[in-house]
């Protein structure tokens, strides 16, 4: 598995630097000053780079959750029990959760897909890549295997390449699972080499107590297993979950097939962390959402040089930022695609050449 992780990595292209120059030229031909459509611009000349073409779509887009439990939950780490993970899995299939119910307005698929969900549940709409019931306990053992978190990783990659197969243009990378943002912050920590202090927040909220306890699992994992912070597969497989690992491996396999990928808030963008560190070409391929409430999304985000969309205030998870992104990106192919030129606006674009010999408009 490590060749075929090599090989992945391997096939992660750069942008299209031809594609990008042409699609910055026709911004700079659209009927408007210089930059003044700001990050629309950006998203349009980026997703030119990523596809090869100046004219993009977005019609076609799919969310994949990643579902699993985490052996952690034990040491009192988070408020709900784990038969939520399996409950709430099975209400995504039927657009009844604030991700699906957003995917489902919008009229954006959703995959979820069980990569270790512990307890019983009956749904066919659920894809089942399970590695087992959920994760051991990171506090008291390594989470899983170097295997599983390959495997974990290398089902992330197909799913994204079947997802372009499937003929989505865009996909949004979420996630279900009782005790994950314990293992997305001693993931980051782990990363960055910060405490788990600086990293840890309160989930989906818990008490005073349970916060202590939170950050004290952490550091204590952390100093425990002694994940090397070069080898991001050592550290998910330490101090992971197979949700994570797999939501890297998305990531991964969406950069590796020309997919321009969202991440959504704090889990999802430690996976993107994740998938950066194994291969920093792919953080070209990767948009973000909204930043999430929780303290280590801005430190996970700097990390990857990305800068959210959007401010709601939003810590949900389960993807819930990517049927919005969704949205915004459409918005920026629709700009590139329809606004009128100075030509077919019959304007003269003269008055402007003082403005755009200038630095601070330029895309």
């Amino acid at each position: 598995m490590e060749g075929k992780l090599k090989a992945l990595l391997s096939a992660v292209g750069p942008l299209d630097d031809r594609a990008m120059e042409k699609a910055r030229e026709r911004q700079a031909e659209l009927a408007k000053p210089p930059g003044s459509l700001g990050r629309l611009e950006d998203i349009s000349i980026r997703l030119a780079g990523i596809t090869g073409q100046v004219h993009n779509t977005v019609e076609k887009r799919r969310i994949i959750v990643l579902c699993a439990d985490n052996g952690v939950a034990e040491e009192g780490v988070a408020s709900a029990p784990q038969t939520v993970t399996a409950a709430q899995a099975v209400n995504m299939t039927r657009r009844l959760t604030g991700m699906s119910t957003l995917a489902k307005h919008f009229g954006d698929d959703v995959q979820v897909v069980d990569m270790g969900i512990a307890c019983p549940y009956t749904c066919p709409g659920i894809l089942d890549r399970s590695l087992g019931k959920g994760t051991k306990n990171l506090y008291r053992e390594p989470a899983m295997t170097r295997e599983q978190a390959l495997q974990a990783i290398l089902t992330g990659a197909e799913l994204a390449r079947q997802a372009g197969a499937d003929g989505i243009r865009v996909i949004g990378v979420g996630e279900m699972g009782i005790g994950n943002t314990t293992t997305s912050a001693a993931v980051l920590a782990a990363l960055t080499g910060l405490s788990a202090e600086q990293v840890t927040g309160r989930g989906g909220g818990i008490t005073d107590e349970s916060f202590r306890k939170k950050k004290h699992v952490i550091a204590h994992a952390l100093e425990l297993h002694q994940p090397d912070r070069e080898d991001p597969v050592d550290v998910l497989s330490k101090v992971g979950g197979f949700d994570l690992a797999a939501m890297c491996g998305v990531f991964l396999g969406a950069a590796a097939n020309r997919i321009p990928v969202v991440a959504d808030g704090f889990i999802s963008i430690v996976a993107a962390l994740c998938a950066g560190r194994l291969c920093p070409r792919a953080a070209e391929y990767i948009f973000p959402s909204h930043a999430s409430y929780e303290i280590g999304y801005r430190l996970a985000a700097q990390e990857l040089g990305l800068e959210p969309w959007l401010l709601l205030n939003m810590r949900l998870g389960e993807g819930s930022g990517c049927p919005l992104a969704f949205q915004v990106m459409d918005a920026a192919c629709a700009v590139m695609n329809e606004m009128a030129t100075f030509a077919e606006a019959s304007i003269n674009d003269d008055y402007l050449e003082e403005i755009r010999a200038g630095e601070s408009f330029k895309v």
